[in-house]
C-alpha cells in the first residue's frame, strides 16, 4: 500500500466541511451471539455513491441490515443526518428517509408493477399518484409494463422495479445489496446505469457489489471490508490501482 493513496481503517472518519447523511461509527453487530461487524466505521455523504467490497463473509450485507434496522448494533452508533437511529424498526427508518433494496425477494411477484409501487408507498401521507408517475417517467421500462405481474419480468426489469418501489417514499438514502447478482453482463451494465439514474434523483447510495470493477466504476468512494471491519477506504482509482488491496481483497 502506498501511503498517499488508499487509506487504512480509521482514516475514513471525516470529509472536511461535509456532514454525512448516514454514518456508522465503531459498530459491533451480528446475528444472535455470532459477531459479524467489529468496530466498523463508514460514512455516506450527500449525493454520493459509496460501494462496499471485499471477500465473501466480510460483513458487507450486515452493514446494510444494521443501517436499516434489521439488526440492532451491539455497540457504536448509526446516525442519519446526525440523529441516532440504531435499533429503530425498519418501518420507522423508511419514514425517516432511508430505503433498502435487498438482493433477493425485493418485489412481490404475484402483484403487478403498479401494485408493487403502491405497496411501496403505503406509509406516504399524500402525493402517491404524482410520485409514481414521476418514477414511470424516469424508468420507462416499467412504464410500458404497468399491468404485468412482477414475476413475468426479466431479472434486470425486476431490479428496476425494486429500485422504483424503494423510491416511492422519496428517500435521500438508498441501501442496495448486490444489484447485479445473477444477471448477465449486458443486463448488469443496464442495472448499473439505473443505479446512476437513482443517484441523479438526489439520492445518496450505499451499495454492496461483488462485481468490484463495475461497482467501484460508478462510485465516488469505496470501502474494502474484511472480517467485519474496514481495511481500506479510498476513491475507486486508489483502490483498484493499489497492488496490496488488489491482490488481497479484489482478486488481483
Amino acid at each position: 500500500m502506498s501511503d498517499d493513496t488508499t487509506r487504512p481503517a480509521g482514516a475514513a472518519d471525516g470529509t472536511d466541511g461535509v456532514d454525512p447523511v448516514l454514518s456508522l461509527s465503531n459498530v459491533d453487530s451480528g446475528y444472535g451471539e455470532v459477531q459479524v461487524l467489529d468496530d466498523l466505521s463508514i460514512r455516506l455523504d450527500p449525493g454520493e455513491i459509496v460501494c462496499l467490497v471485499g471477500p465473501n463473509g466480510a460483513g458487507k450485507s450486515t452493514v446494510l441490515k444494521t443501517a436499516f434496522g434489521m439488526l440492532t448494533p451491539w455497540t457504536g452508533t448509526v446516525e442519519y443526518h446526525g440523529r441516532d437511529i440504531g435499533g429503530m424498526a425498519p418501518e420507522e427508518i423508511v419514514r425517516e428517509g432511508i430505503g433498502y433494496v435487498p438482493q433477493t425477494d425485493n418485489v412481490f411477484g404475484s402483484l403487478t408493477i403498479d401494485e408493487n409501487l403502491r405497496m411501496g408507498g403505503v406509509a406516504r401521507d399524500g402525493g402517491l399518484e404524482d410520485v409514481i408517475e414521476t418514477l414511470y417517467d424516469r424508468f420507462p421500462i416499467i412504464d410500458r409494463k404497468r399491468t404485468a405481474k412482477a414475476k413475468t419480468l426479466s431479472g434486470g426489469q425486476r431490479q428496476v422495479l425494486a429500485f422504483a418501489r424503494a423510491l416511492v417514499m422519496e428517500p435521500d438514502v438508498l441501501l442496495i445489496d448486490e444489484p447485479s447478482a445473477g444477471l448477465a453482463p449486458n443486463t448488469a451494465d443496464d442495472v448499473f446505469e439505473d443505479v446512476q439514474e437513482v443517484n441523479d434523483m438526489d439520492t445518496a447510495i450505499l451499495m454492496v457489489e461483488q462485481n468490484v470493477t463495475k461497482g467501484l466504476g460508478i462510485s465516488d468512494r469505496g470501502y474494502v471490508l474484511d472480517q467485519g471491519t474496514v481495511r481500506f477506504e479510498g476513491t475507486p482509482e486508489e483502490l483498484l490501482n493499489d497492488e496490496e488491496v488488489s491482490q488481497l481483497y479484489l482478486g488481483g
